[in-house]
């Protein structure tokens, strides 16, 4: 072969590993990892995102009830309830409420209990507005406290059995105060305060016993032992019901006879400005038994105790 016939044949091999080299995908280096090749595609290429946090859903629903359409006043921690909110948002768990039920001189069940079942009810609503799994609602039927105060075992059976049934058709829960302390056992015992009735709690609950107290002792008597009862029973309530909103149909000023991990929802009673305990009402309600109480209830009398 002539020389110059070798030469072409070299330059043309040259020119081809050239053009194969600049039009073949990149050698991974010694640390990549070798890339695939891809059918083009004209769509764009999706990201995965990381999924909102739930506080903004959650405030949602703290709006949807924490409003003067059912709050009598500020909670005290907010940034607890918050919290709790924020727990049953995130688990898509029903945000859960509890609160006592109480027992007043009826022994059957009034068109006021009603008005305060179907109030619960429309806060219910509001929160399933807002929260898909809705909220779940417990009424603690404060038994202990009715036999505290001297009421007849069958008025307290009765009123009760009735306000569990119309409870039920709402799709609110109920159960005995009593049930709850008993299971809680040593545990709520051993805990219960042992410090002295505050003075301003003593002079609202003396005021409230002398109305109300049928049992041994005087007024004041009737007061210890009830501050003693709720020391114990609010921690039992603690015990039953963790990461739930305790509500109360009083004010902050009794805030002490109520569980103390719990945040604390005061709301109104019936309606936006009422904040009187159904089972005091009307305030010309008869005694239903020879060895009930007898007396007349007012708003403040039925302000002065949890039930």
């Amino acid at each position: 072969m002539s020389r110059s016939l070798v030469l072409a044949a070299a330059e043309t091999s040259a020119t081809g590993a050239y053009d194969r080299a600049r039009t073949a995908p990149p050698t991974p280096g010694p640390f990549e990892r070798p890339t695939q090749n891809r059918a083009p595609t004209s769509e764009p290429m999706r990201h995965s995102r990381t999924p909102p946090h739930p506080r903004p859903t959650a405030e949602k629903v703290l709006r949807a009830f924490n409003t003067w359409a059912f709050k009598r006043e500020q909670p005290e921690h907010p940034h607890l309830l918050l919290q709790v909110v924020t727990t049953a948002v995130a688990r898509s768990e029903p945000l859960r409420f509890v609160l006592y039920w109480g027992k007043g001189p009826r022994c059957r069940i009034g068109p006021e209990d009603l008005e305060c079942l179907d109030y619960l009810g429309s806060m219910i609503a509001r929160v399933r507005e807002a929260h898909a799994a809705g909220a779940a609602v417990t009424l603690i039927l404060t038994d202990t406290h009715a036999r505290h105060n001297g009421h007849p075992e069958e008025s307290i059976a009765s009123y009760f059995a009735a306000i569990a049934d119309e409870a039920a058709r709402r799709g609110l829960q109920t159960c005995r105060l009593s049930a709850l302390v008993d299971a809680a056992g040593e545990a709520a015992v051993a805990t219960a305060d042992t410090q002295p009735v505050p003075d301003e709690i003593l002079h609202n609950l003396a005021a409230s016993a002398g109305k109300w107290y049928r049992g041994n002792g005087s007024a004041e008597d009737g007061a210890r032992a009830y501050y003693r009862m709720n020391m114990v029973e609010k921690r039992a309530v603690e015990i039953a019901f963790p990461g739930a909103v305790f509500v109360t149909f009083n004010g902050s000023k009794l805030r002490c006879l109520f569980p103390a991990s719990m945040p604390v929802f005061y709301m109104y009673s019936l309606r936006r400005g009422v904040s009187v305990k159904p089972w005091f009402l009307p305030s010309d309600a008869e005694a239903c038994g020879p060895d009930a109480c007898r007396c007349r209830t007012t708003d403040d009398a039925s302000e002065a105790l949890p039930d």
